[in-house]
């Protein structure tokens, strides 16, 4: 009661000061009301009520609060005459209200409705700049857009405001928005400056106590928000970042309070708040309806689907017994027991996304979409091609690198782990290089390896203590003259029962060209190195690699560099919710028990492992043709077009990704240029240099003392750092996001576990294996339940939002109003669409085998989509979104 009273007087008080400003206006304005004009305004903006539908008490309440004069105000700011009883700054004009709030009908379409205000203009105030919003309402609306038409001496100005506005209580500052002019600092209008400044320090925020909903707050902190320690021991997860053992990425900071249990672990919220985790407001989902709705999906999955699959499970005998069986996940579907009626939400889950986990019109019947990889032959996913070409065009393309030395070395450090490297000998291999020797083939750059050996040893002795039962592998390949690649060998290597100190021990297994046993071993084999694979994938080259080390340029971005900067604007788009999915993630799938650890090997101890491998991470080698270069698929070659040479050809995902990396590497060299023209303006760019220093400093602090950052004194500097990170957030993540359901929906094909170990001659799973190879397939990789958990995750992060901002577009065509950067941004799309073209036409190529292989699914990955402005949405495959934003 106490509250609701202090708020109305603040209002009061807010209201009282509004009409109080309006009357010195008018005095002071007095004297030029000969000269005093009117601009018209539009104001573009969203009302919460429109997106929360049971919040019918917010549109009555704001309908009160109008009534009763509490209304938006907007106050014009001149950017060329200065007020000498404010410091200068821009001189501050009569407060405009938004007209016809009460009467205005919000479109269905959008959800946006647009008013008109009508504002006061005198010669006084110049032309201007910025404006303060004031909402004097009960409840938060988004301001998309506001444009004022014919100001004199300027025509149109228009401002993209694109945030949430609390009631004016909520805030100790005003909310100021800046015209879509871009500006570096030292060019900035005087009357603008010190607006600019404030607003940068309102968004750093002082570092202190529980950020709310209403904060505009970005700051750093550790990832110590994981572990459960109230749950029991089980739960307890180390700090990562902020130490030699676990460096780790910085998150947003959300402040909540330590744990009871351990003060250096941050205290969880429930579950059923799951939602509610503190992003700064604009970061959030949702803005946007589809998003949301992927964001409740992974709620619902989470606290719905997986109790009842978990129910299902011990109803039935817990395993797949053939093929068919996973199969009919697709084609029949599967019943889960206790299913409650579609009648209510539950527990704020929307009722139409419960009805969508269940697909079939069957009530309970959870049935998936059909995988690609088994659209057109339910088996070719099973040959050795397949298992091949998938390195080269698959989910996680990003980790094959040619053979340098044979046998294959470690680098493990050998006093503590002792002899590591391979145990492949020439003697495995020599009938199989199409007459060549190994040493002929090694120096023809015929070898391949996809060895996560290195990454996964140090934890396999504790990985092995949890259900996983698995091992570290190298796989050997040959490029055969057609392009395609063939297996050799593949090493399955476990710890030594003596201790780490003395080596490991290992087995190597061949191709079988005969006998039903020996070919299904071959196959577990695979199924094996798949595992590996699957679990670097998700860890490595997806979270680490896009989700967790774009988030620290996200924050220092917001914190440093001004709206008005034009790095600001190159970068913002693709920042888009990335904030918001990677808290939902830490949430519910990468926490303590979350949705990883019960479905991907590392279990307990997948994060500690993606925080030893942060320690190789080097920013300029995240580029692709450094990328490519240091993993020896392309050499330095001046004659060809992207600078560098391939050795395998037929590689689809650097050759659409070298395509997508020019252009868009073209497009920010001609952008960065416009601005700087001279590498003396990089160096004086206080913002610019303020953001670069924070960024290594602090957002990824573990690193700060790094050689390789760049220094940023030059042009080169600037380009190579903001192409880099466009294309993390864009390209790379697409790659290795949007075919997870595509490959991996059929979880025989990518397994994410497996439960026992290579059988032994003689054993009764040797046995099983002989019998039915099948079943003995099937019981050795993922369980029953971790598929069912997993696919259902996998479809949800593989879908393309229906509203989604794709590479070469914007969410508004009025992004700036500088007319060369919005030439040389249709350059961009105009390269991208001839991109299109390219990959387009080697698809149908028959000469490219590894575009599509036995499976018939055509790499399309890095396709940019640029025709997709209807924004379909789904499991579509294609298209490269702006940022990580699921």
């Amino acid at each position: 009661m106490t509250n609701s009273l202090q708020c109305g007087e603040d209002e009061m008080i807010n209201s009282l000061q509004c009409r109080e400003g309006e009357m010195i206006n008018s005095l002071q304005c007095g004297e030029g009301e000969m000269n005093k004009k009117k601009i018209k305004g539009s104001v573009v903006l969203m009302k919460k009520n429109v997106l929360d539908f049971n919040d019918s008490q917010a549109s009555v309440l704001d309908w009160v609060y109008e009534f009763l004069g509490r209304r938006v105000s907007l106050q014009l700011i001149s950017a060329v005459n200065g007020d000498p009883e404010n410091e200068m700054q821009g001189k501050v004009g009569e407060p405009a209200f938004l007209e016809k709030w009460l009467t205005k009908i919000t479109p269905l379409i959008d959800g946006t409705s647009t008013y008109t205000v009508t504002f006061n203009w005198h010669e006084a105030m110049g032309i201007p700049g910025a404006f303060i919003i004031k909402n004097m309402h009960h409840d938060q609306f988004y301001l998309q857009t506001v444009t004022l038409e014919d100001v004199p001496g300027k025509g149109r100005i228009h401002f993209v405001c694109n945030s949430w506005v609390y009631p004016s209580h909520r805030y100790n500052y005003n909310r100021v928005f800046f015209a879509n002019q871009t500006y570096l600092p030292s060019d900035t209008p005087e009357p603008l400056r010190k607006y600019r400044e404030e607003e940068l320090v309102n968004l750093r925020g002082d570092g202190k106590g529980e950020l709310k909903e209403w904060d505009r707050v970005y700051d750093y902190a550790l990832y110590n928000d994981l572990g459960d320690p109230i749950l029991g021991t089980e739960f307890e997860r180390p700090v990562l970042g902020g130490s030699a053992e676990y460096p780790y990425p910085r998150r947003g900071r959300t402040g909540r309070k330590p744990s009871k249990i351990d003060p250096k672990t941050e205290s969880r919220i429930p579950l059923v708040m799951s939602l509610n985790i503190y992003v700064p407001r604009d970061e959030r989902f949702d803005h946007i309806k589809m998003s949301d709705f992927l964001a409740y999906a992974l709620k619902a999955v989470a606290q719905f689907l997986l109790p009842q699959l978990e129910a299902f499970c011990d109803l039935s005998p817990n395993e797949f017994t053939s093929f068919q069986d996973v199969l009919e996940l697709y084609e029949g579907g599967i019943q889960l027991p206790n299913v409650p009626a579609f009648d209510k939400v539950i527990d704020g889950i929307p009722l139409e996304l419960l009805k969508e986990l269940f697909y079939s019109d069957g009530e309970g019947l959870l049935k998936f979409p059909m995988p690609e990889v088994i659209k057109e032959n339910k088996f070719a996913w099973r040959t050795d091609e397949e298992f091949a070409r998938e390195m080269l065009a698959g989910v996680n393309p990003v980790c094959i690198s040619c053979l340098e030395e044979f046998p294959p070395t470690s680098n493990l450090d050998p006093n503590v782990y002792g002899n590591q490297n391979s145990s492949i000998t020439k003697d495995h291999i020599k009938g199989e290089l199409n007459g060549l020797t190994v040493d002929k083939a090694l120096t023809n750059n015929k070898l391949f390896i996809l060895d996560h050996h290195d990454t996964v040893m140090p934890y396999l002795r504790r990985i092995n203590t949890t259900s996983t039962k698995t091992y570290a592998t190298r796989t050997l390949l040959f490029l055969k003259d057609d392009g395609t690649l063939k297996p050799l060998a593949i090493e399955l290597s476990l710890p030594h029962p003596d201790g780490d100190q003395y080596g490991a021990i290992s087995k190597v297994f061949t191709p079988a060209e005969q006998g039903v046993v020996e070919a299904s071993v071959w196959q577990l084999a695979k199924a094996y190195a798949a595992v590996n694979d699957s679990g670097v994938h998700q860890l490595i080259s997806h979270w680490l690699h896009t989700h967790a080390v774009i988030e620290p340029f996200v924050i220092a971005m917001n914190r440093q560099l001004s709206v008005l900067h034009p790095i600001h604007k190159l970068l913002q788009p693709h920042f888009r919710d990335t904030m918001n999915i990677n808290a939902l993630a830490r949430q519910i799938l990468i926490n303590a028990g979350g949705i990883v650890e019960i479905t991907v090997f590392p279990a307990k101890f997948a994060m500690q492992m993606s925080a030893v491998i942060y320690k190789s991470w080097v920013f300029p080698e995240q580029a692709l043709p450094a990328d490519l270069i240091k993993r020896g698929m392309a050499v330095p070659d001046s004659n060809n077009p992207h600078g560098l040479r391939l050795l395998i050809e037929d590689y689809p995902y650097a050759v659409d990704g070298l395509e997508i990396w020019s252009a868009i590497e073209a497009w920010v060299q001609e952008y960065c240029s416009f601005y700087y023209p001279e590498d003396e303006m990089i160096q004086s760019d206080s913002e610019l240099q303020s953001w670069w220093a924070e960024l290594r400093d602090e957002g990824h602090g573990d690193k700060k003392d790094e050689p390789w950052w760049p220094k940023m004194q030059t042009v080169a500097d600037l380009t190579q750092t903001c192409t880099i990170i466009i294309w993390i957030a864009s390209a790379l993540h697409a790659a290795v996001n949007f075919g997870m359901y595509l490959n991996a929906g059929f979880h025989p094909n990518r397994p994410t576990t497996s439960r026992r170990f290579m059988p032994e001659p003689g054993s009764p799973e040797y046995a099983e294996l002989e019998l039915n190879p099948e079943i003995a397939f099937l019981k050795t990789i993922t369980s029953q339940f971790q598929t069912l958990l997993g696919i259902s995750l996998i479809e949800i992060l593989s879908r393309h939002s229906s509203d989604e901002v794709y590479l070469g577009q914007r969410d508004t065509p009025e992004w700036t109003s500088d007319a060369a950067a919005l030439k040389a941004f249709e350059r961009f799309g105009k390269k991208l669409v001839k991109i299109e073209d390219r990959i387009i036409k080697m698809n149908n190529d028959k000469r490219w085998k590894n575009r599509e292989g036995p499976v018939k699914v055509p790499y399309t990955l890095l396709y940019p989509d640029t025709s997709n402005y209807t924004n379909v949405g789904g499991l579509t495959g294609r298209g490269i979104p702006n940022s990580v934003s699921i």
